[in-house]
């Protein structure tokens, strides 16, 4: 509705009634706006129409990284630096990783120097770790700063980006403690810090994954965590707006790899090029998977001819196979991604996923002996059906489950070896499965 509304003004040329609608809209709504305009043209005329660089900043650090680009292709780099003056120093980091480095570096110089010297202080980390995505704007006070005194810095603490704590450090800035707000408020006023900071400080280290953040703020439940070098320097903090971030990427990018689409794959933002070549290698994978299940099918040719009704059953095999091995994959990576299981419960999980297809096979196999009897009128190939999936469901689980616990130890994404990996290989484990043993007992069949 609203969009519709805002194409229509487009339209119409109606720039004034546009602009006093935007400056009524969050940020967030208007970038949110922006991303499903379907021009460029239209994209930039909408943020150009608003109101102030501060609010204009804002709106930039909400949107899409692809309209972010977009927006700023031909901007100067005077504007460019105008509309991030007033912004976090992280969301500003963020937003020139996403511009071309030439351009990034011209922004940089027309920045105000103490500025520019923070923003490049975060942008010499990798971006998917801890000093990548902190902040450097925060609070930190000497532990013999007395209550009184850290509440009236705290009053005049316009810098700083979110105050959730208060970090205490010594003389070489080494982080030695924090306190909430609750407890600054709740003693005397001549108490010094030392004396009611916690000095069991939970922190990360600026080179710690972003994914491993995400999870240890969900872990201990912060509002902040502080981010500290190999000597526990104090460097910066994450808040939690930005682990929100982190957890709706990470998980976004689990999901895209385990439907075999790479992670620039973005829905109506990529080109239709783009998004095709970005799933050919995993479209591949099941295309070399299909032609080896081919060949096996080639192979029992003889065994099929003998037993035409042994055709009826191989689709069932194989994707009742396929998807409990899906199933099981799915379990462990999200797992695995979320910290809820370790690597050295490999063996407790492996015996519990086997255990759990045993109990399907069971079930599944009982019925389908049941439609093999009913179907062709045979209680044998009834029993080869079901224990061949029986059989296949047990693969499945097996593979499903070490695959990516492997994958993880030897330090490679798990996710990949969900979708067309697990699929792939559980088609053609089952398909053999089946053939082999309908092969074995094939006098008993005729």
């Amino acid at each position: 509705m609203v969009l519709a509304s805002f194409q229509r003004l487009l339209r119409r040329g109606a720039i004034t009634n546009i602009s006093k609608m935007l400056g009524k809209m969050h940020p967030a709504d208007t970038a949110k706006l922006i991303e499903h305009l379907s021009s460029q043209k239209e994209k930039r005329t909408i943020f150009e129409l608003v109101r102030g660089e501060t609010l204009r900043g804002k709106v930039l650090s909400e949107m899409d990284p692809a309209d972010v680009s977009q927006v700023l292709m031909d901007s100067a780099s005077a504007d460019v630096a105008m509309l991030l003056k007033d912004l976090g120093k992280d969301d500003v980091a963020y937003l020139l990783g996403l511009l071309p480095d030439e351009q990034a570096k011209e922004i940089l110089t027309r920045m105000r120097a103490e500025d520019s010297s923070e923003v490049e202080e975060i942008l010499k980390y990798p971006k998917d770790t801890a000093g990548g995505i902190m902040t450097t704007e925060f609070l930190s006070l000497p532990e013999d700063t007395t209550a009184q005194e850290a509440i009236r810095r705290l009053q005049h603490a316009t810098d700083a980006e979110m105050v959730f704590y208060i970090y205490v450090t010594d003389k070489e800035e080494h982080l030695v403690g924090v306190l909430s707000l609750r407890q600054l408020l709740t003693v005397p006023p001549v108490t010094p810090l030392k004396h009611i900071m916690t000095c069991d400080v939970i922190s990360v280290a600026v080179d710690m994954d972003q994914e491993e953040v995400s999870r240890q703020v969900a872990r201990y439940n912060l509002l902040a965590i502080p981010v500290v070098e190999k000597d526990n320097t104090l460097v910066g903090i994450i808040t939690v707006d930005d682990v929100v971030d982190v957890i709706r990427e990470e998980a976004t990018e689990d999901m895209l790899k385990m439907a075999g689409a790479a992670e620039g794959d973005a829905l109506l933002r990529s080109s239709s090029f783009d998004a095709a070549r970005s799933r050919l290698p995993w479209l591949f994978t099941n295309l070399i998977g299909s032609l080896l299940s081919g060949a096996i099918l080639w192979y029992f040719r003889f065994t099929i001819q003998e037993v035409v009704a042994i055709v009826s059953f191989i689709p069932v095999i194989a994707a009742m196979g396929g998807n409990v091995g899906l199933q099981s994959s799915t379990l462990i990576i999200r797992g695995l991604a979320t910290g809820g299981i370790e690597l050295g419960d490999m063996w407790k999980v492996f015996f519990r996923e086997v255990r759990i297809g045993m109990l399907l096979g069971l079930a599944c196999g009982l019925l389908l002996t049941a439609a093999g009897w009913l179907w062709h009128g045979q209680w044998f190939l009834g029993m080869v059906v079901g224990a061949s999936l029986m059989i296949a469901f047990l693969a499945s689980t097996s593979m499903a489950t070490i695959m990516p616990i492997m994958l993880k130890r030897v330090g490679v994404d798990p996710a990949v070896a969900a979708g067309p990996f697990v699929t792939t290989a559980n088609d053609i484990s089952g398909i053999t499965i089946y053939l082999t043993l309908a092969t074995a007992l094939l006098d008993h069949l005729k």
